[in-house]
């Protein structure tokens, strides 16, 4: 526990540095990539199915959403606010022939609509859930699953928790699986 808060901490330091020299739409996480094998853990826990829509929220290098078109066969949408990043995902995207599954969007999470998805991912800070929150509750359907990696949505409550003991790296890591019910 003391380790999780000391990477929050350091987490919204680097954040806070970052975006102090930086205009424009909030970053709502540094970059750290989630591990391939909680990764698959994350998109099983959400039961993914081939066919479904996907997005994965603050999308990093693209690694969830490449899996869940490859190895799910999800229709797969990454955002992901870095513009370089999501050039590289989608340029790792081109070179694995995934375009007609995955995608990655170069922009604002806050400002996307998530309607169509059955799952969404997501690798954020608290306070960035937070602020999530009220957008997913506005625009999921009853039945769209949610899955966060390490930080839990305020105010919800999770269907089920999974622990990851060793993520291969030598980390453990809390995966939470939350159900839309209703708006809100």
């Amino acid at each position: 526990m003391i380790r999780r808060i000391g990477l929050i901490l350091l987490a919204s330091g680097v954040l806070a540095l970052a975006q102090a020299d930086k205009p424009g739409p909030e970053k709502l996480a540094p970059y750290y990539p989630t591990p391939l094998p909680v990764v698959e853990r994350m998109l099983k826990f959400a039961g993914l199915k081939p066919g479904e829509k996907m997005f994965d929220i603050g999308s990093g290098d693209g690694r969830i959403v490449i899996m869940a078109a490859a190895k799910f066969e999800a229709d797969s949408t990454g955002v992901e606010i870095d513009s370089a990043l999501a050039k590289q995902s989608n340029d790792k995207i081109r070179s694995l022939g995934l375009q007609k599954l995955a995608r990655v969007i170069d922009g604002d999470a806050l400002q996307q609509d998530y309607s169509s998805a059955d799952v969404i991912t997501v690798y954020l800070l608290p306070r960035s859930n937070d602020k999530l929150r009220p957008i997913l509750e506005r625009q999921l359907r009853p039945g769209t699953r949610v899955v966060a990696h390490d930080f839990i949505f305020r105010d919800w409550t999770p269907e089920r928790e999974e622990h990851v003991e060793d993520d291969g790296e030598g980390r453990s890591h809390t995966l939470y699986l939350y159900v839309i019910h209703s708006h809100k």
